[in-house]
């Protein structure tokens, strides 16, 4: 719906739509707060009757049949500027209509391409619908992370943002939270409780926005959220039954084409047409839509492996041993934590996962606080026993390498 004259008043307060210029030298719509007295000093008191009234705001994502106004609420969800072509090619036409992008698509996706255009067409045609936690991830350079998500920007416009990691991690999220795809750029995240957050997004679809100086108010919720990381091994925890998370390695791009994105964004229009036309391979089987197996891939197989929690606590234990030369170890899980914090100061194992872990080892801590000989890590590299007082566990080497060798052969 376009609006007649650029104001409007939502609740009390009145708001100006501009068109703000871009370094792209196209213009884009948006809407900024205006100063009553401003409107009555450009235009007169008069003028007032003629601006639209509205009682609120709502998000109302849709890409085929958009409304501004929804009920007397203006909808802030942006209408998207590119729009399939409207004559009617059939597939293998506009196959060759979009080279650039179906090469893009097997660059990223690798195997799994039939998958990734699912991904986008679910993007473009239900955008409410749950989805994986896109991760694409290379120690490389040149290997078009950014150029994807850069396409994904051009392809839905306002609707997409870029935060950055330790922007995920703050209170407010007014900037974010309304958004169809939310990109994080140089993600490492080795704190749990922003892994949870994380985790939480991907799958509510309520939560609550907020903004400096403003009331947290809830909201529907259904932003898609795109990493990308130079850290393969453990830019973000992930449990081992993990299936929010699609993680892509990524390899350098052989010949680097300056003008590889202008190409994409001119396909756009016939991109948007094949996707709409294309039928989907995937089945909606979970309620992020993919099942496990079908977007499993070895770089999520090597984050697993890296960030799992026994096996870094086996590895540890089984260090101990060799070092130690005793029958049984004591150690209370805050030595273990300690230890392995020695080993690599941005570990991502907590003080409850070493106990979750002992605990699935049937191995029971003391029941009361007792001192006890526990060990220590010398800086270079010495094990030596230090008296210590704590609920310790008592660890056998016999009950402990019985345990090693049967997850070594897993």
């Amino acid at each position: 719906m376009d609006l007649d004259i650029p104001y409007i008043r939502v609740g009390t307060y009145y708001y100006k739509i501009i068109e703000k210029p871009l370094i792209s030298g196209d213009k884009v719509k948006i809407m900024v707060r205006w100063n009553r007295e401003t409107i009555v000093t450009d235009h007169g008191k008069a003028y007032f009757n003629k601006i639209l009234k509205l009682d609120g705001f709502c998000c109302i994502p849709n890409h085929f049949d958009y409304k501004k106004i929804v009920k007397g609420f203006y909808n802030t969800y942006h209408e998207l500027q590119n729009k399939p072509v409207e004559k009617d090619y059939s597939l293998e036409e506009l196959e060759r209509l979009i080279p650039h992008s179906l090469k893009f698509i097997k660059h990223i996706f690798g195997s799994q391409s039939e998958y990734g255009l699912d991904y986008i067409k679910l993007l473009y045609e239900k955008p409410t619908q749950k989805l994986p936690i896109l991760c694409l991830v290379s120690k490389e350079r040149s290997t078009g992370k950014s150029s994807f998500i850069k396409w994904m920007k051009s392809i839905f416009e306002l609707n997409m943002t870029y935060i950055k990691g330790d922007s995920f991690g703050s209170q407010f999220n007014a900037d974010w939270a309304s958004m169809l795809l939310v990109a994080i750029d140089e993600v490492f995240f080795d704190k749990k409780e922003i892994t949870e957050r994380l985790k939480y997004l991907s799958t509510t679809d309520k939560d609550k926005v907020e903004a400096k100086g403003k009331d947290r108010q809830e909201i529907d919720f259904f932003a898609k959220f795109i990493m990308c990381s130079n850290n393969e091994d453990n830019f973000i925890q992930v449990d081992d039954e993990e299936i929010r998370y699609w993680v892509r390695k990524i390899t350098p791009i052989e010949s680097e084409d300056v003008f590889f994105n202008s190409k994409l964004n001119k396909e756009i229009p016939y991109f948007l047409k094949y996707l709409v036309k294309r039928e989907y391979v995937s089945k909606h089987s979970t309620r992020m839509w993919f099942r496990k197996e079908e977007i499993m891939t070895p770089a999520l197989l090597k984050l697993l492996n890296h960030n799992n929690a026994s096996s870094k606590i086996l590895e540890q234990i089984h260090e101990c041993f060799e070092k130690v030369d005793d029958e049984e170890l004591k150690l209370a899980p805050k030595d273990i934590h300690t230890l392995l914090k020695k080993h690599n100061n941005r570990t991502t194992v907590s003080l409850n996962d070493i106990r979750k872990v002992l605990k699935k080892w049937n191995f029971e801590p003391e029941s009361n606080s007792k001192s006890y000989s526990g060990i220590e890590l010398l800086s270079h590299g010495e094990y030596v026993k230090i008296d210590r007082r704590g609920r310790f566990y008592t660890i056998g080497r016999f009950s402990f390498y019985k345990i090693f060798d049967a997850l070594m052969q897993d």
